[in-house]
């Protein structure tokens, strides 16, 4: 697998599990690493009945749903190489009458989170994700980046999760793009991770590192646990459907610091990081 390829050491565990309700998955965690502290990659394909609560989110009447979908997050060891998440999901709600399509969308995405930005491995990340939004539409990448800086955005500390990528949601054939073309750009980005990933963690793997900047990188990972426990729409999903919590949760780092009142020191990369993580940068050109 070429994620333990990366790593060098530690290998994927994987469970087989099943969803009350319908449907179920495979979580496959690696843990404890030369550089991966704690990875998962898991898989799910459930269906059933959507709870109210999931059906006003959703903005839909219809009770039957089919959901799939696959999400990455990996958190470093190192805190010169980025956390970084991908989720490529689709979801499906049969109309009822066999005449009409059943509604359907893909979403999804992909954001990288460093502790500390270094802007030719920003713009590098940007340009990549840019080059497959253009293969399918051009006016993707731009219309992604921005629902990516609006979506990982931390708003009780007015701050991005990170440097952001794209996202985007409801992805559905229209004019413009075929649904064959929106698949085709789905798996793209899917097959992107490896390739992106990969040229990030070789570039920064064996930059030596402190003590401090260890203590920093648990501040920064705090940040990612409070918007996936506070904002993110997968993690609600997830339990509002009675999902698995040990899948829901595998993206939450292993270790996490919160500190009162910190404030990063003037004129230290910390500082400079802390005014980066805002919406509107411009990485790819």
């Amino acid at each position: 697998m070429a994620l333990e390829a990366v790593d060098g050491k530690s290998r994927f565990e994987e469970e087989q599990w099943q969803r009350d309700g319908g449907g179920g998955g495979i979580t496959r965690v690696i843990q404890n690493g030369n550089i991966f502290e704690k990875g998962g990659v898991n898989f799910s394909a459930v269906y059933g009945q959507l709870p109210d609560t999931m059906k006003k989110a959703l903005k839909v009447e219809n009770d039957d749903f089919f959901a799939t979908g696959v999400s990455i997050v990996i958190h470093p060891n190192q805190p010169w190489v980025p956390i970084i998440h991908m989720n490529i999901r689709y979801f499906e709600m049969p109309t009822g009458d066999p005449d009409k399509q059943p509604l359907r969308w893909f979403g999804g995405g992909i954001d990288l989170t460093p502790h500390y930005v270094i802007d030719a491995d920003a713009q590098y990340f940007h340009a990549y994700l840019k080059s497959v939004c253009d293969s399918c539409h051009p006016e993707y990448y731009h219309r992604f980046k921005q629902w990516a800086d609006d979506y990982f955005f931390i708003k009780h500390r007015n701050e991005t999760r990170g440097i952001g990528g794209i996202f985007y949601d409801r992805l559905t054939a229209n004019d413009e793009v075929s649904w064959e073309d929106i698949f085709e750009f789905s798996k793209n980005l899917g097959r992107s991770f490896i390739p992106i990933y990969t040229e990030l963690v070789e570039r920064n793997r064996d930059t030596p590192f402190t003590e401090e900047h260890q203590h920093w990188q648990y501040l920064r990972r705090s940040r990612y646990a409070e918007f996936n426990l506070v904002y993110d729409a997968g993690t609600k999903f997830g339990l509002e459907t009675n999902g698995r919590i040990e899948s829901i949760l595998m993206s939450l780092p292993p270790t996490a610091k919160w500190v009162y009142n910190h404030t990063p020191a003037a004129g230290s990369n910390e500082e400079r990081t802390l005014s980066l993580l805002k919406k509107g940068v411009n990485w790819a050109e």
